[in-house]
């Protein structure tokens, strides 16, 4: 695979990703209640790579690379999903999308203390603009009408966000030593293990007799593309960019979730999400361009 076709599997991903804010709000809590929803997700989505799995080689997993394995299932399955759809279901569609785009930063910030990358001092301002963004919009990116508990919500979906970005650090060379399918049934195996505990309970209360057919393909949107395509394509883009590349392109996630929200009036802007939204992408900005200092290297 080239860079090119790995650059568009992370586009992809972003879009997919971007729309299913809103898409997944229209879910949940209504009808599943966010850990009930996890569980459902992973279930569809470890059948989904099991199954995916046949089509290649079997390939051998060594011994001590199943713990590397279960460590990246807690934060890119269980903590990342689990915080995620609860935060999501506290607080807004674009308030959950404008949190994502500090997973950049934070992919940087991990980077440097445990790839011992080095962070120049554009990115370090850019480290605290966007922090300061991310902060300013969990304290006070109220909507009227719009979440009911933001200030909570964007602070689980912060910690989606870092989680996601430690999750990107530790699979880099997992990656590489095996093929994206095989990391990912046993990925997602460990997932489930580790969700059942948490959305059991929830799915239990579920009255699936009720759901209306756009519901339910509104729960496989989620299950098939926001899962499975999205997670496989994720794992393929990273095997030829590095981590820092690969969370460049959730900037896309906030401009597609604001406009796919708009359109359906599920949100609204208001002057504290546009502020502190800029203030986000002016980190962003800096961390990702090249300074100086990063040219010389």
């Amino acid at each position: 695979m080239n860079r090119n076709l790995a650059l568009l599997l992370a586009t992809i991903t972003s879009i997919i990703y971007g729309v299913s804010f809103t898409i997944a709000k229209e879910v949940m809590p209504q009808y599943v209640k966010p850990f009930g929803f996890i569980l459902l997700r992973v279930f569809g989505a470890t059948l989904l790579f099991w199954m995916a799995s046949f089509l290649i080689k079997k390939e051998e997993i060594i011994l001590k690379d199943y713990l590397r394995i279960f460590v990246a299932a807690i934060f890119g399955v269980a903590l990342n999903m689990l915080t995620f759809f609860k935060g999501l279901s506290l607080t807004t569609p674009i308030s959950g999308a404008v949190m994502m785009v500090t997973t950049p930063i934070l992919v940087l910030t991990f980077a440097s203390i445990f790839l011992k990358e080095k962070a120049t001092t554009k990115k370090i301002v850019g480290i605290i603009i966007g922090l300061i963004g991310a902060v300013f919009l969990i304290a006070y990116g109220k909507t009227f009408g719009g979440g009911n508990n933001e200030f909570l919500g964007n602070f689980l979906v912060f910690i989606n966000a870092a989680s996601y970005a430690l999750y990107l650090i530790l699979v880099k060379n997992l990656t590489k030593r095996y093929h994206p399918l095989t990391f990912a049934k046993w990925l997602y195996l460990f997932g489930l293990m580790l969700v059942i505990p948490f959305g059991i309970g929830e799915l239990q209360q579920v009255d699936f007799a009720s759901m209306s057919t756009v519901i339910y393909l509104k729960i496989i949107y989620i299950v098939v593309f926001t899962t499975f395509i999205t997670y496989l394509f994720n794992l393929l883009a990273i095997k030829k960019l590095k981590p820092t590349t690969v969370s460049i392109f959730i900037y896309l996630q906030p401009v597609i979730a604001t406009v796919y929200a708009l359109a359906v009036k599920s949100d609204r802007l208001n002057s504290i999400k546009i502020i502190a939204t800029l203030l986000i992408f002016v980190g962003v900005y800096l961390v990702s361009s090249k300074s100086n200092e990063a040219k010389t290297e």
